[in-house]
Parts: C-alpha cells; sequence; structure tokens
C-alpha cells in the first residue's frame, strides 16, 4: 500500500512506516495546498495529513472517487478535516487520542506560570541589557496557590491540567462541559455556563476541540465576564477565541494577561499581540516534545495497519 505523509515526522516514525508501507514523506513543514491534497487523495492508500491540511468538503467534492481508504490523521484534533465529507466519499479518518494529554496539560501550566508571574516579561528584560538588579516591587505579579481555576472543557486535557494545578500548586478548580463530568482524584465543581466559569476564576483555561461548534466560544461577551486581574490560556484551537475581542480586553486592560499557544489565522499572530507585554506566545508547542511526537506517530501508524490488515480501526472519529 501506498502511504503519504504531508509533513516530515520523527526518523523512528518514518522507519516503522517504511517497514509496512511503500511511503512517500513529504519535505516541506508548510501546510498542504488543495492541489497537493487532491493529488493525495488520488495516488496514495493511507495520507497521514496534520494541522493545517485543510480536507474540507470542496477537497473531497473534486475528487469524489479517491484512491485513499484513510486519513491517519497526526494529531487529536481534526476539525481541519470535514469527516462526513470523507466518508461519504469512503474515506475513513482517525487520530491520536491519548498521546497528547500529559504534555498539552503541560504547555498549560507553563502558560499559567509565566502569565500569571510575568514571565515573558523579565526574560525580556534581561535579554535586553535592562536589568538593574532585583527590588521589592519589580514585575509583582499573582501567586497561584489558592487561587481558582476555571477550565472550559473537562475532557482528558481539561482533567489533566485540574490535576495538576489543585494536586501541584494548590488551586481551586471549577469547570464548564457540555455534559456533567466528574472528575478522578480533584475536587472540581461544575458551573452552568461559561460565563459562570470565567465570572469565579483568577486563571481560565480555554480545552474544548475546535470545530464550528465551539469557534468563538470565547468572545467579547465571555471576555467582558472575567475580572480585571485574571487571564486567559488558551491550549485549545485558536478560533475558539475570538482573537479582536481578546486584543480588545487585552488593551482596555479589562483582563490582565493571556498565554496563547495557538493562534486563530495561525501562523499568523496580529502585531497587536505580539506588541503587548502582558501576554505570552508560544509556537504551538502543546506536544512538542519528541517522545509525545514519536507515540503519536506511532498511533497514526497503528491505524493505518489495521486497515491494510482488514482490522478495526484503533481511533476512528
Amino acid at each position: 500500500m501506498e502511504m503519504y505523509i504531508t509533513r516530515p515526522l520523527p526518523p523512528r516514525v518514518t522507519e516503522a512506516a517504511r517497514a509496512r508501507f511503500n511511503v512517500t514523506e513529504r519535505a516541506q513543514t508548510t501546510a498542504l495546498k488543495p492541489g497537493e491534497m487532491r493529488a493525495a487523495l488520488t495516488l496514495y492508500d493511507v495520507v497521514v495529513p496534520t494541522l493545517g491540511d485543510v480536507f474540507d468538503a470542496a477537497v473531497f467534492a473534486e475528487v469524489p472517487r479517491p484512491r485513499c481508504r484513510l486519513l491517519a490523521n497526526f494529531g487529536v484534533g481534526y476539525n481541519h478535516i470535514d469527516v462526513d465529507a470523507a466518508r461519504a466519499v469512503g474515506v475513513a479518518v482517525t487520530n491520536t487520542p491519548g498521546a497528547v494529554t500529559d504534555a498539552t496539560a503541560d504547555i498549560a501550566l507553563t502558560l499559567m506560570l509565566m502569565s500569571a508571574r510575568r514571565a515573558g516579561e523579565g526574560e525580556r528584560l534581561v535579554r535586553a541589557g535592562k536589568w538593574q538588579g532585583w527590588h521589592p516591587t519589580q514585575l509583582l505579579g499573582m501567586h497561584l496557590g489558592g487561587k481558582v481555576l476555571g477550565i472550559i472543557g473537562m475532557g482528558r486535557i481539561g482533567q489533566a491540567v485540574a490535576r495538576r494545578a489543585h494536586l501541584g500548586l494548590g488551586m481551586e478548580v471549577v469547570f464548564h462541559n457540555r455534559s456533567p463530568r466528574a472528575v478522578e482524584g480533584v475536587s472540581a465543581r461544575q458551573l452552568g455556563s461559561v460565563a459562570d466559569v470565567m465570572a469565579a476564576a483568577d486563571i481560565v483555561v480555554i480545552a474544548v476541540p475546535g470545530g464550528a461548534g465551539t469557534r468563538h466560544l470565547i468572545d467579547a461577551d465571555a471576555l467582558a465576564a472575567m475580572r480585571p486581574h485574571a487571564h486567559l490560556i488558551n491550549i485549545a484551537r485558536g478560533d475558539v477565541v475570538d482573537e479582536a475581542a481578546l486584543i480588545a480586553a487585552l488593551q482596555d486592560r479589562a483582563i490582565a494577561g493571556a498565554g496563547l499557544d495557538v493562534y486563530e489565522f495561525e501562523p499568523q499572530v496580529p502585531n497587536a499581540l505580539r506588541a503587548m507585554e502582558n501576554v505570552v506566545l508560544l509556537p504551538h508547542l502543546g506536544t512538542a516534545a519528541l517522545d509525545v511526537r514519536e507515540a503519536m506517530g506511532m498511533m497514526a501508524l497503528d491505524n493505518a495497519i489495521a486497515l491494510a490488515e482488514g482490522r478495526a480501526l484503533p481511533n476512528p472519529v
């Protein structure tokens, strides 16, 4: 079977893939263009796409009888793939849940601490050669111990963030989820709405899946519910947050700060965000650890092997 990998993957993953498939690995690190996606569906049995490879309905409409039988997505989020359109032309879609949970939760904690403790500002101060030494009122931030963490979306990643914050930092946890959810090992209160969580929390972490149902879930009204000293952290998908509304809230000092690993029009980051000292900006590092990326790749490969062997797919979406 012919496999097409749309971005360079860790060598261990590529070697394992080559042991089972005839593999073509694209050298570029940028997202596929529409013509490349159409060609992939036409020429290969399995395609391993990832974030930014937008297999939307229009792409499938132009390839109504694809050779491809599986999009083995490299990543847990799959809002860049129109699953219904894929299914309509006989293409299955899988993802890599579980492998990304702890690494993404770690990035949430990183952003929480960096934003609340003004670590980005401090690092820039030192690098610019402007630090004049310690003094009692320098870069005073917010200590997280005993504060309230609000989580929007209590899936695997949300629960992992809750455990770290509650057990490691001593934070109280409140959350909103579409359905009732018990959180193992953590005393957490489920609140009735997004606005309730935004109003109650000192730090808000966004951990919902991407897609049409959550686009701009965090809009101007949601941000207006936050308190002036609170910080917003987004580790979900960029368009879950209305970026223009977030910029306005930060510029007006309606909230104290933000920590972002994802962006609405990624990889474009607005100049307004880059100019603000009270915003921490990371280049989508959520799963950026070698062992995690290897685990993701091997999970995608497991789905492809299952297809080749005529078995049920381990991680269908």
